[in-house]
């Protein structure tokens, strides 16, 4: 019989953003299912530690006309709506201050 390998994955945070994301121009039933009034865009970032979000979450709103919709400092979730260029601004302007603030390692800044 063939041995498992058996692997353990651990969850060790570090001062980084893992997800910087734009969703533009969603569809009504994405906005519905996550439950977000339909908007012209979503923004989207994961942070670790989950605390960071906070900050991130004052830069956002601080940079762009957004709407915070979800800000978890547990799982370090943000999640903000707006029009399409207020989102850009506004996880640009979370992604400077996380880095040039306080040291984090950036993400690039997506979008579909």
């Amino acid at each position: 019989m063939a041995e498992k390998i058996r692997q353990i994955h651990e969850y060790v945070p570090g001062k980084q953003v893992t997800l910087a994301h734009m969703i533009a121009h969603p569809s009504v039933e994405l906005c519905q299912q996550i439950g977000v009034l339909d908007s012209g865009a979503i923004g989207l970032m994961t942070i670790t530690p989950g605390e960071g979000v906070i900050i991130a979450a004052d830069a956002a709103d601080k940079t762009g006309d957004v709407k915070l919709e979800f800000v978890d400092r547990f799982t370090g979730c943000l999640v903000f709506s707006g029009d399409v260029a207020s989102v850009d601004s506004a996880l640009k302007g979370a992604l400077q201050a996380l880095t040039d603030i306080l040291g984090f390692a950036p993400s690039p800044v997506t979008r579909t």
